[in-house]
């Protein structure tokens, strides 16, 4: 399967910041384990030191799931970001702007694309340069009405929300025409991971399945 039918499967990606790749690996296991099956591993832009671990963290994910849970890299703007995520295995990349010069390096290489925008021209823009589908950030600014308005006109474009979706909103939102949705700290709980409260994770992966359950 492509990227795109993993998200129009799965439909939830858990987007991950700043974890060493011992600790996204065990992520991982609790994410799997509740039924997420797609997993966003972000670069630091403030931080280029950190983008090698960045990769690594995205190899010894692929290396261990492979495709039970697939791996891509978040907040790409850099074309050296995308080598890298494509030579660490990852499968696909997630920005947060309309770069089309990245998303034709991205494509080129054979990853799935889902490119970062908010208005109806940056979401034509995006598509129309090679993104699988439009991440529309931020979602909860503007609700799920603003998906059901832009779909009205871009009806063939793919959108996913990312952006203060949580277990309860999740739902609304696929309503509304996305085919997807990413979702951050209220999921990948920083304190829990820290502590160790694995299952805390695996259970509120849970609810967000049982919350999206209907529109699978």
């Amino acid at each position: 399967m492509t990227p795109l039918d993993y998200v129009l499967q799965r439909k939830i990606v858990a987007i991950v910041r700043g974890l060493s790749p011992e600790y996204l690996v065990r992520l991982g296991h609790a994410l799997e384990e509740g039924g997420i099956g797609l997993m966003e591993v972000t670069y630091d832009q403030r931080c280029p030191e950190t983008w090698k671990d960045t990769a690594n963290g995205i190899e010894a994910v692929e290396k261990e799931f492979g495709d039970r849970l697939l791996v891509g890299a978040g907040t790409v703007i850099r074309p050296e970001q995308v080598t890298m995520t494509y030579n660490a295995g990852g499968h696909y990349l997630v920005t947060p702007t309309t770069q089309p010069e990245i998303i034709r390096a991205g494509k080129a290489l054979g990853l799935g694309l889902f490119p970062g925008a908010f208005t109806p021209t940056e979401i034509l823009t995006a598509y129309e340069a090679g993104a699988d589908a439009v991440k529309v950030f931020p979602a909860s600014v503007v609700g799920p009405g603003y998906f059901k308005a832009i779909r009205a006109p871009l009806s063939h474009i793919p959108l996913m929300a990312v952006g203060g979706v949580n277990e309860k909103n999740a739902a609304d939102f696929l309503k509304s025409g996305c085919i997807g949705l990413g979702v951050g700290g209220n999921l990948v709980n920083k304190e829990w991971i820290q502590n160790g409260e694995w299952e805390k994770i695996t259970a509120l992966a849970g609810e967000y399945r049982k919350a999206v359950a209907g529109n699978e």
